[in-house]
């Protein structure tokens, strides 16, 4: 039927087994719900013709009996159909969900996180219906369809060469609309992902939104998008609506001509009464299959827009990937060597050129520079978040791209600007650094980073729920509680960018605190726009548009009365005076 299709059922082969049995009891109830015209044919051709009890009698229980085999049958399907529906849901979302967490990146520079949540609920929650109640009625309509078919011909071949003059007009009208449902799929599914991206990014940046008072411009853009996504709607709903009519139209004019050479081949004796009763509750069986079966497949292919979405983020490749022969990278020392590295986020302009860069174990570096000069591109380039262009790094000699991304990155501490908290405790919160600490040793690391100074006036401490990325602390604080995560951590290599420019002066001096505590003894690199924060470098690179300009301790860099680094310090220090 389609790859998508195929791919999704290979998600339902670990249920195999319950699979056949549900398949079985789809079976069992359609083949029961086939053996009643049989039935009515003997009550009208021996019951009310030769004034049959005993053939009353055995319909009668054998009706009764058919129906009760029917119930389980049709429990068994359902249940196990279900089970099998929403299994294969929640292995897909974790599939994708794996998938995301091994992507580079850049594929979340590239996607709105808008569109990747729609991709994870929306497209994944429209798979079910694809995988259950649409496969339970491809099945159980299928089977009727052929078991009528098969019955029609016992009881009158004739009649049902006639029944075959309309099959193909309904299967060129499923094939067409089948294929514009799908554009249709894919349209729909679109807009649910551009309401979902709106949503995620008006509520995220609701503070920004009342600040400015745009809560009108909100919800205008809101409208816009969400009537596009009716008319895309509409769209698929018109085209639904047609195929269901079409076929049921064609499918009435072959029971027409059924009914009028059937009704004349009872007057003329060539069929009992009872016979042409059966064969037309077959008919009208096999046009209720074809008509069901046209808007299965209309809401298969609606699903299957769904599935190929799924499966684009399934079948996107990281662009940063561990080698299948990466080794573990041992405990380092904290030896960083950068090796004329470049980089570039496109081919037209690069984020990096020719950068050269020792720095000895226990070295703090301050990197400096206006914006866009290159500064977060070496924050992200270390951890290997991506891959350089050209060049190497290497720590204590081991390139960064023969190791294995948790051996390396186990090693590298991270504070970024914008500190992002989870909704957890703030204990939680620090033990996210070391799963494994103890009580004692997030005491401790909160006690280095200046967290008790705060948490010991909350009620519940250590266990105060924080809030939505931390909605609940200052910015001082989830600052701390992010330095105390890198405490607990314990890494030989320190990335600090920018991890006090946000804060007010109280803020930074706890902070600067706290971060003085956790470079000691590491290898630390501190992207700064506050250049008050790096005089006690060891060395402070300066960037500009990607390169390397100069190098030297604060004084030396200050002595430099044409140099850049000068120019930004006295820009900084004259908007303080």
């Amino acid at each position: 039927m389609n790859n998508s299709y195929g791919r999704l059922l290979y998600f339902v082969k670990p249920y195999m087994k319950r699979m056949i049995f549900a398949i079985f009891c789809m079976i069992v109830a359609t083949a029961a719900y086939l053996v009643v015209p049989w039935l009515i044919k003997n009550v009208v051709d021996q019951v009310l013709t030769d004034k049959n009890l005993y053939m009353l009698n055995l319909v009668v229980i054998a009706i009764v009996l058919i129906f009760l085999i029917r119930g389980f049958a049709t429990y068994g399907q359902t249940y196990n159909m279900s089970y099998i529906g929403e299994r294969v849901i929640i292995d897909v979302r974790e599939a994708i969900f794996t998938h995301l967490q091994r992507l580079s990146l850049s594929y979340f520079d590239r996607h709105k996180t808008g569109v990747i949540m729609s991709k994870l609920t929306n497209d994944v929650s429209a798979l079910q219906t694809a995988v259950v109640s649409n496969l339970v009625s491809l099945i159980t309509e299928s089977v009727t369809l052929i078991g009528s078919l098969v019955s029609m011909l016992l009881i009158d071949w004739k009649l049902t060469i006639v029944t075959f003059v309309v099959v193909p007009v309904v299967l060129l009208i499923i094939n067409v609309f089948g294929k514009k449902l799908r554009y249709a799929g894919h349209d729909v599914q679109g807009r649910i992902a551009d309401i979902t991206a709106l949503l995620q990014e008006t509520i995220s940046a609701i503070r920004v939104v009342k600040s400015f008072a745009r809560e009108g411009f909100e919800m205008d853009r809101f409208q816009v998008e969400n009537e596009r996504n009716f008319r895309a709607v509409m769209k698929a709903t018109k085209l639904t609506s047609l195929l269901s009519p079409m076929v049921e139209f064609s499918a009435s004019i072959a029971i027409a001509i059924i009914l009028w050479y059937g009704g004349y081949s009872v007057v003329t004796g060539t069929i009992t009464a009872g016979s042409l009763i059966a064969f037309l509750i077959y008919a009208i069986n096999l046009s209720n299959p074809v008509k069901r079966l046209s808007q299965v497949y209309g809401a298969i292919q609606k699903a299957l827009a769904a599935a190929d979405r799924v499966f684009e983020v399934l079948d996107t490749k990281s662009e940063v990937v561990e080698k299948s022969k990466a080794k573990e990278l041992p405990t380092v020392r904290g030896d960083v060597d950068f090796s004329h590295v470049d980089f570039e986020y496109s081919p037209d302009k690069k984020a990096l050129k020719d950068f050269t860069l020792s720095v000895h174990a226990g070295e703090v570096v301050a990197i400096v520079g206006p914006s866009g000069a290159g500064k977060t591109t070496l924050a992200n380039l270390l951890p290997r978040f991506y891959d350089v262009s050209a060049g190497a790094i290497k720590i204590d000699g081991h390139d960064v791209r023969d190791v294995t991304f948790k051996s390396l990155r186990e090693q590298i501490g991270l504070v970024p600007q914008e500190t992002v908290l989870f909704n957890a405790t703030i204990k939680e919160n620090i033990l996210y650094g070391r799963l494994d600490a103890t009580d004692a040793e997030v005491y401790e690391a909160a006690k280095a980073a200046n967290v008790l100074e705060f948490v010991e006036k909350l009620p519940n401490g250590l266990d105060t729920v924080v809030g939505e990325r931390g909605s609940s602390l200052s910015g001082g604080q989830r600052q701390r509680v992010a330095i105390a995560r890198a405490i607990l951590k314990d890494p030989k290599i320190l990335i600090l960018d920018e991890a006090t420019s946000a804060l007010d002066t109280e803020s930074e001096k706890l902070v600067q605190e706290a971060l003085d505590r956790l470079m000691h003894g590491r290898t630390a690199f501190v992207i700064a726009h506050r250049l008050s924060t790096v005089k006690n470098a060891h060395q402070i690179i300066v960037l500009k548009q990607g390169e390397l300009v100069e190098r030297g301790t604060h004084q030396e860099l200050l002595a430099m009365e044409d140099g850049l680094y000068n120019h930004l310090y006295s820009v900084q220090f004259s908007s303080k005076g």
